[in-house]
């Protein structure tokens, strides 16, 4: 069996907050092999994003640290290196498309000297050659006229014109794995279709591996092959994605796609009635604690729930489920 490409292992992220330390990730491990797509899903505030940013070397300074366990990419334990060598790995090794490209994209260089710049730091290409390898990745993100667009400054560009060029940034140096984060957030329903199809042909041609992190279930059913149910810092479910969207084994994971008709509806024919999932997310302060941190949304609760963390229940084809009642689910 071959080494996955990356593997997370008991990784625990901590912030500082004025009252305390946090666990925002607390005992999460998880595999993602070459070419495979995976997708982190949750409400916000669950640590998905801070899990990407944990991988990628840029948790926030002074405030958030890897405590324990370990990331290991194609073979490099990741939390025992220099910070240079972080720095060749990032965006070239593996990248990451922010969430709003407005704020990632500088406003005062053209979208070509972004691109060519990437190029220049990492593959040591002339400025001629970068500039040319610009146009080609803006090409092969399908925007038009990518000759003369290369010149454009982002605000020239529409939202999703500008999402395409973060995509292209970040497979400049054809990186082993892409993370996404919301890389559809403030689109329209069809440039959202038109992005996933982009990413889907690009994994396609490139095998990259790609991690995709949204709230989305329909984002999931239409990249992921393999999904990560996050809630509070903590894996609740993992596993196929079509078998969990078929059988969800956690409450939490349940409630989420209930929310999303058109996802019931093509596995059978049933309608369901749209639910929402009760409360919110617990604060920072809560993250940690040995129980349940479901209990208080949960109509499956029980007193179990409430004084131990759920262990981890194993079933088939790789489905795992952080929940006393997965059994019932």
């Amino acid at each position: 069996m071959n080494e996955p490409l990356l593997k997370v292992q008991n990784l625990r992220i901590e912030l500082s907050l004025r009252d305390g330390i946090a666990p925002v990730i607390d005992d999460l491990s998880f595999e993602l092999g070459a070419g495979e797509s995976i997708s982190f899903v949750g409400e916000s505030g669950c640590g998905k994003s801070m899990t990407a940013l944990g991988i990628m070397g840029l948790l926030p300074e002074k405030v958030g640290r890897i405590a324990t366990g370990t990331i290991t990419f194609d073979g490099e334990e990741l939390t025992t290196v220099t910070q240079k060598r972080l720095r060749a790995i990032r965006g070239n090794e593996i990248s990451m498309i922010f969430q709003e490209p407005m704020t990632s994209l500088n406003p005062v260089y053209t979208v070509g000297e972004q691109i060519a710049e990437v190029l220049r730091a990492h593959q040591g290409l002339s400025k001629a050659a970068a500039w040319n390898n610009a146009i080609e990745l803006l090409d092969a993100v399908r925007i038009p006229n990518a000759k003369r667009r290369v010149s454009d400054y982002p605000f020239q560009m529409s939202g999703g014109q500008r999402q395409r060029v973060m995509i292209a940034i970040a497979l400049a140096c054809e990186p082993k794995i892409l993370i996404a984060d919301e890389p559809t957030t403030a689109l329209d329903v069809t440039v959202q279709a038109e992005i996933f199809d982009l990413l889907n042909e690009l994994k396609r041609q490139t095998g990259t591996a790609i991690i995709m992190i949204t709230h989305d279930m329909g984002a999931v059913a239409e990249m992921a092959e393999r999904m990560i149910v996050m809630y509070a810092g903590r894996n609740a479910e993992q596993g196929p994605v079509e078998q969990i969207i078929d059988h969800p084994r956690h409450p939490y994971t349940k409630g989420l796609i209930s929310c999303v008709p058109h996802i019931m509806t093509t596995l059978n024919d049933e309608r369901h009635e749209l639910t929402e999932i009760a409360g919110i997310v617990p604060p920072l302060r809560e993250f940690g604690k040995d129980r349940c941190l479901f209990a208080s949304r949960c109509n499956m609760v029980s007193q179990q729930c409430l004084d131990k963390r759920p262990p981890e229940a194993i079933f088939g084809d790789g489905q795992r489920s952080a929940c006393w009642h997965a059994e019932a689910v």
